[in-house]
């Protein structure tokens, strides 16, 4: 059995593979080819808690296991621990062990590239990303990797924590322009840009209403009833595509806050399907993320 250390784990992980690996599980994922119950959290006290995902397909099976404590900055550990336990389906042989929270930035990120190159009718030179976090990091390095965006601007509560986000961002790709933006002043001084992105656990919204008719709106950070960062009257004016519908019905707080028409809701798979769909107005992409995904990881860092 290989050992990926987090390192590793990001190198075996190209986003060049790794979005058309993710697009091929969720087809299969809709064609019960993947199976993935979903996840399985387990309280540990009212600060943290376990996550269980696992999935099943003809080659290969994956258990990620993720630990969550909130309060690890006391200790001066990390918030987020765990891995990506890899098995040969056939027989249960042990393939890989692979970094779970690297495994879950990259992948999520891939899902986040896949839904704009489905979604967006050209590639993006500029977003507003809304977060900054080690997810917002990711989706930065993502955006300049895979579609090389050129300009950012970066939103966050605390204007010194996106100042330092931005200086660490341009030291990685020193040839991107990055400029702060308070999130308190997206309502009044809202960019104009490709795609927005908001990577947060607010419970509140904090993707304005009124972006451009061709600005992908996309929300990742809210994985919970309770939180929610799209507005409702953006998700009223908009289709909503969500990256799996069974795990949004129960996680998108957002959209669960808004009373949305589940019926008029499409997932990611059914928008692959359809290649000759264009939308007058972007949709508004939810991600909630899939056990499928981490699978389609392990695919990809096993074949290299």
């Amino acid at each position: 059995m290989k050992i990926f250390n987090a390192a590793q784990t990001a190198q075996a992980l190209p986003y060049a593979k790794l979005v058309p690996a993710i697009a091929q599980a969720a087809l299969e994922l809709a064609e019960q080819q993947i199976r993935a119950p979903e996840r399985q959290v387990i309280e540990i006290d009212p600060a943290s808690v376990l996550l269980c995902m696992p999935a099943i397909s003809s080659d290969i099976g994956i258990t990620k296991l993720i630990t969550v404590h909130a309060n690890n900055a006391q200790h001066g550990l990390p918030a987020i621990q765990g891995e990506v336990i890899v098995f040969e389906t056939a027989s249960g042989r042990r393939l890989a062990l692979l970094d779970g929270p690297t495994v879950t930035a990259r992948r999520t990120a891939a899902v986040t590239l896949l839904g704009i190159s489905t979604l967006a009718p050209k590639r993006p030179t500029s977003a507003l990303i809304i977060g900054t976090g080690a997810q917002a990091a990711a989706h930065a390095d993502a955006l300049v990797e895979f579609f090389g965006v050129s300009r950012f601007w970066i939103a966050g509560t605390a204007t010194p924590r996106a100042q330092a986000f931005c200086d660490a961002l341009l030291l990685r790709h020193p040839q991107v322009a990055a400029i702060v933006v308070s999130a308190a002043d997206l309502q009044t001084k809202l960019p104009e840009t490709d795609v927005v992105i908001a990577l947060t656990t607010s419970k509140i919204p904090v993707i304005p209403a009124h972006i451009g008719a061709q600005t992908l709106a996309i929300g990742v950070g809210a994985f919970k009833p309770d939180m929610a960062e799209f507005p409702p009257q953006l998700l009223r004016s908009r289709q909503i595509v969500v990256d799996d519908l069974s795990g949004a019905r129960h996680e998108a707080g957002d959209l669960i806050q808004a009373n949305i028409d589940w019926t008029c809701v499409h997932d990611l798979a059914s928008m692959l399907k359809d290649k000759t769909k264009r939308f007058d107005v972007l949709p508004a992409f939810k991600t909630v993320g899939q056990a499928a995904w981490d699978l389609a990881a392990a695919r990809v860092a096993i074949s290299r």
